[in-house]
């Protein structure tokens, strides 16, 4: 699979996931979507914010790049997180909105790249303010990674809560290949 291809797929992975997380969190009353269950960022809530604050900060980052990709450009208009932590939304509904919008606008980025992009080295500064120069392809590994990491602390949290999520492998994604033979008479 090449760069792109897995690039993609993992474009792919974040919404689906994205959307079993919201729609797990969904059947949880609200408290129990903001308790405290000792998670980085404290409660369920308080993780789907933060992969909403850090998306938006990477995607902002990527606008950068030379290529000016079309897809990333409402995400200039958005207003950067002040941190890590920052709210969105105390409302999923409000914040699974914003979510979806996120998502659709990663999926038509990807389709954008091409292997070019993923040489460039992108100069960023942290969010503490340190200057940082990077394959732009790493990045995005990065970018697909962080979300992963913190969708698992997601679904833990959602099974303390006792919200079933379902299956959650990549693998369900992964198409199946036909096993291909030689021609009979061909060794």
């Amino acid at each position: 699979m090449s760069e792109l291809s897995h690039l993609r797929l993992m474009a792919g992975y974040n919404a689906w996931m994205n959307e079993k997380l919201y729609a797990a969190a969904a059947t949880l009353p609200a408290h129990e979507l903001a308790a405290e269950r000792g998670a980085f960022f404290g409660s369920l809530l308080g993780t789907l914010n933060h992969l909403v604050a850090g998306d938006t900060i990477w995607l902002r980052r990527f606008a950068t790049h030379p290529a000016r990709f079309a897809a990333l450009e409402p995400v200039l208009a958005l207003a950067p997180p002040g941190a890590l932590d920052a709210i969105h939304s105390d409302d999923l509904a409000v914040l699974a909105a914003h979510r979806r919008m996120l998502d659709a606008m990663i999926g038509a980025w990807t389709t954008q790249l091409s292997d070019a992009d993923l040489e460039h080295v992108l100069h960023y500064a942290s969010t503490k303010g340190i200057a940082s120069q990077k394959r732009f392809g790493d990045l995005l590994l990065h970018f697909f990674n962080h979300q992963t990491h913190h969708r698992g602390q997601a679904s833990t949290l959602l099974s303390q809560a006792g919200a079933d999520l379902g299956v959650t492998d990549l693998l369900m994604l992964i198409e199946n290949v036909e096993e291909q033979t030689a021609p009979p008479g061909i060794a």
